[in-house]
């Protein structure tokens, strides 16, 4: 009882830590990135906050993972640092025993990592896709802003206002440059304001000039106008159809078992699977030597993590061509990492090295040929 409750209290506080290390990077990072799409137009800088908010959420698994993975070979790390686990092998606790205790603790979170990969994530990703659609898809009057060039969502058409009134929807010194039916039209006028006629919004230009020409021929027309109205029309609704693999509910790729779609539910099954493996792959990476450093035993940890992480990615770009076949990946990727860390553990568990093996069986070769020779 004593065993278990000492590890697990332990690696309650080193995950805790690891866990607020971890989610300050990632948050810092996506904040970054948040920022810079904003800046280009590509996220409402309203809805900053809340993207962020829904890409950190989405990244939880993973910083789940690499918590418990970090924590568990730190904590194991510290005591044979501090020769703890030495009194644990002389009480007759193999390094086998401790797989009970790593996994009472890793259980619930295991559990959150399998509902966050196969349930959170797709709709995360489906969150953050609406809120980046409803922003592109916006009016094009919505887009203008003072002292900028902006493109319209159907792509031909480009304003410009010089500045506008507050508090009224007035603006001065427009410019418009379009491309529909075939011509090509330049207006320009010296202030514009916006009308609501029925259903549309209508862009209402006064004293100004316009210049038409049909594309491939040089004649142009221009015309000089006291009043001239442009509708700004809305951008089409989000078609459900075009939703990414990633944003689709794990039940929608069940039902649908494409290649990408197995692809990516590869992917979610994947990462419940890793964080299980990570279990045993912790306590076969602990470090055996006190007087080594701790910076080494991390960056193998770290290489570890990254490289079944790449490994994971691959697969899922392995399935969606068709260079792989879904079970077949899963079980030769988890499988065989679960059969490998489970070797390394046997052979630390047991105290198998290369040298003691040679050494017995120099000794069964040698009572055979003792026992010839009594014979």
């Amino acid at each position: 009882m004593l065993f278990q409750s000492s590890i697990r209290k332990e690696l309650a506080r080193s995950f805790g830590a690891t866990l607020v290390v971890l989610m300050t990077i990632v948050i810092t990072i996506i904040l970054i990135r948040t920022l810079g799409q904003a800046s280009r137009g590509s996220v409402n800088p309203q809805d900053v906050m809340l993207v962020m908010g829904y890409s950190a959420l989405g990244r939880m698994p993973i910083i789940l993972t690499l918590s418990l993975f970090v924590a568990m070979v730190s904590t194991l790390s510290r005591m044979y640092r501090d020769s703890e686990m030495v009194v644990w092998f002389v009480s007759g606790r193999g390094l086998g025993f401790f797989l009970v205790p790593l996994f009472r603790f890793a259980w619930p979170v295991l559990l959150v990592i399998t509902l966050m990969s196969v349930f959170v994530w797709p709709w995360s990703n489906l969150q953050t896709q609406e809120v980046r659609d409803r922003y592109e898809q916006r009016g094009d009057l919505e887009r203008v802003s003072p002292g900028q060039f902006q493109e319209s969502s159907s792509g031909n058409r480009v304003f410009f206002i010089d500045r506008d009134t507050s508090g009224e929807k007035v603006s001065n010194n427009v410019f418009i440059a379009s491309t529909e039916k075939g011509k090509n039209s330049v207006t320009t006028a010296g202030s514009g304001r916006i009308e609501t006629v029925g259903k549309d919004q209508m862009l209402l230009l006064d004293n100004g000039q316009r210049l038409e020409s049909e594309i491939g021929k040089s004649a142009l027309k221009i015309t000089e106008f006291a009043e001239y109205g442009s509708k700004a029309g809305d951008s089409p609704l989000i078609n459900g159809a075009n939703i990414p693999e990633k944003s689709k509910s794990t039940r929608e790729l069940l039902k649908s078992p494409t290649r990408t779609n197995q692809g990516e539910l590869a992917w979610r099954l994947g990462m419940a699977l890793a964080a299980i493996n990570f279990v045993v792959i912790a306590l076969a990476l602990a470090s055996v030597n006190p007087r080594a450093g701790r910076s080494g035993n991390l960056i193998f940890v770290l290489f570890t993590f990254v490289v079944y992480h790449n490994l994971l990615n691959l697969g899922q770009s392995w399935i969606s061509v068709g260079a792989a076949n879904f079970a077949g990946f899963v079980l030769a990727l988890h499988g065989g990492a679960l059969l490998l860390a489970l070797g390394w553990l046997s052979k630390r568990h047991l105290n198998w090295t290369f040298k003691g093996a040679m050494s017995r069986q120099r000794k069964r070769q040698a009572g055979r040929q003792a026992g010839k020779v009594a014979a």
